[in-house]
């Protein structure tokens, strides 16, 4: 007895490399001997690796079994050895599988695919932010990076990651692979009060994130303008004034009732009509031309870019590298791509 638990110990210690090989070795092995102690028995070395698997998994079907003393005897080794042994290889998978998950719920697994969104700092904002993407594209994917000790979000979202990480180090970026990544998004870190510390802890963040990818397309949240200059030297594609635009929403709902419900519109694609970016078909030489065929189809043209006076300029050519944005609903968009 003391032999065999002295065995089980030694397995359960072995590398999970070196006890697959074992395994696979002594099932081989097994199905070899076996075959050469019955051949007629047994027939082929296909129904001796079956008795082999049957034995091992305790199924044992009865449909080949051993009938010589010579074989008997070798099936009682492979009783006494087989199934411990099979026992604690799937023993060690199970655990390599929950030990993946406890990682994962933790952060502490890196993301390998590309053309995803990274958000930094979880929060409410992140947390809207999310499900926005996940509601407006049905394929993008969502990396969050937090210090947070567990994920924030149910393991059952297959196409958000969680990253626990600091996000001025350049380790947490590469576990993120930034530079696969389509968009990187910074959002002003809420647990710190004082505005000055906030946007400077962002530039420190929007810093590491441009020089390891330079190519991505950054936004970034600050929350004074005069702020802004310090990032003069950071190829940041996008700022976002958060405590302005809550202002100037405020605002214009005061003078002009409702008008916070266009906004809401505009800025979410879960409601209503939404705002699309489309390219430059050929045969629209100038932005009249554009402007009609968008407009037979259902969808309203507004912009080139951050230009919004098309109304003025509907007789100028469009430019081949033109950023146009429209207003539709889901369907009339997917009628124009």
């Amino acid at each position: 007895m003391h032999f065999f638990i002295k065995l089980g110990l030694n397995l359960v210690k072995m590398r999970n490399l070196t006890l697959l090989l074992s395994t696979l070795i002594f099932v081989a092995l097994c199905t070899l001997v076996i075959y050469f102690l019955e051949p007629d028995n047994f027939e082929s070395l296909i129904n001796s690796f079956y008795f082999v698997m049957t034995t091992f998994s305790t199924v044992g079907y009865g449909d080949y079994s051993p009938i010589t003393l010579a074989g008997k005897l070798f099936a009682i080794l492979m009783y006494l050895l087989g199934i411990g042994l099979l026992g604690v290889v799937i023993g060690k998978i199970v655990d390599a599988f929950t030990i993946f998950r406890k990682k994962r719920e933790e952060g502490k697994v890196a993301y390998t695919k590309e053309d995803h969104i990274i958000i930094i700092g979880w929060g409410k904002k992140t947390a809207s932010a999310v499900s926005e993407i996940l509601h407006s594209n049905a394929s993008a994917e969502v990396v969050v990076i937090d210090t947070l000790p567990k994920s924030p979000f149910d393991l059952a979202l297959e196409r958000v990651h969680y990253i626990q990480g600091d996000s001025t180090e350049e380790e947490t970026f590469k576990k993120a692979n930034i530079s696969k990544a389509k968009s990187v998004i910074i959002f002003s870190d809420d647990t710190i009060k004082e505005p000055t510390l906030r946007d400077a802890k962002t530039l420190t963040v929007a810093i590491t994130a441009e020089r390891l990818a330079p190519t991505v397309h950054t936004t970034v949240e600050i929350l004074a303008e005069e702020h802004m200059s310090n990032f003069s030297h950071v190829q940041v594609d996008e700022f976002i004034l958060s405590q302005e635009t809550i202002s100037s929403l405020a605002v214009r709902s005061a003078m002009y009732k409702g008008v916070s419900k266009v906004y809401s519109q505009l800025i979410s694609r879960q409601y209503g009509e939404d705002l699309y970016k489309i390219s430059k078909k050929k045969e629209w030489i100038t932005y009249k031309d554009a402007f009609k065929e968008l407009l037979d189809q259902g969808a309203t043209l507004i912009s080139d870019g951050d230009q919004l006076d098309i109304n003025r300029r509907l007789d100028e050519k469009v430019p081949a590298d033109a950023e146009l944005y429209v207003i539709c609903n889901k369907e009339t968009y997917n009628n124009l791509i």
